[in-house]
């Protein structure tokens, strides 16, 4: 494994090994699409987002204990609100579709969903989720995602934020934490630069 002594390097620091990263996107042409095809903003960035997470397979690394392992793909499990609710609920989603069928199909299934935690969320083991949630009510500038009491902890965690507009640009407030252990600013740079490239060409 190519990143073996970076993962020693910040495996013998006893401190917590997680960090956010807190950014804007341009969201514009996103928001011009879903509004065209009637669908979610929400679902649709959730799907571009998984699309290019597993693209990049140092988000794919899990620790397992001494032992690292790599996930073919990661599943999406967002936080969604029904209409009225102040109580949010969690939503798991594997489905491999197209974008505007995973929006009409997370959709269906968030509204169909009764539980607030579903039992389907057993069926993944919990490092092979990406945690996704929204904060459609503020637009930050930085964020301080609730950090794991395991080390090991080696999910992403994202959080959306309230978009804003800038002129003719739609600007988003994007956060995501990950553990330095598996991912370094390089891979979050790819990272980003997928998305936004995935969303500019979307037409």
């Amino acid at each position: 494994w190519s990143r073996k002594d970076h993962f020693n390097f910040f495996s013998a620091d006893s401190g917590s090994p997680f960090y956010d990263i807190t950014t804007y996107i341009d969201a514009t042409n996103l928001y011009n699409y879903t509004k065209h095809n009637n669908i979610s903003f929400y679902y649709s960035l959730i799907w571009i987002t998984t699309e290019v997470i597993n693209k990049i397979k140092d988000f794919r690394y899990k620790i397992r204990g001494k032992d690292i392992i790599i996930y073919d793909r990661l599943i999406p499990a967002f936080a969604d609100l029904k209409p009225g609710s102040e109580l949010f609920h969690i939503v798991v989603i594997d489905f491999r579709g197209t974008m505007t069928e995973f929006a009409n199909e997370a959709k269906i299934l968030s509204m169909s969903q009764q539980t607030y935690f579903p039992k389907s969320i057993e069926e993944y083991e919990p490092d092979m989720l990406i945690q996704f949630s929204c904060l459609p009510w503020i637009s930050f500038t930085s964020l301080s995602s609730e950090k794991s009491s395991d080390r090991d902890d080696s999910v992403p965690k994202i959080t959306l934020g309230k978009y804003e507009r800038i002129e003719s640009k739609i600007r988003l407030p994007y956060s995501i934490q990950v553990n330095h252990r598996l991912v370094d600013g390089v891979h979050l740079g790819k990272f980003f630069n997928l998305l936004q490239n995935y969303i500019n060409n979307l037409n």
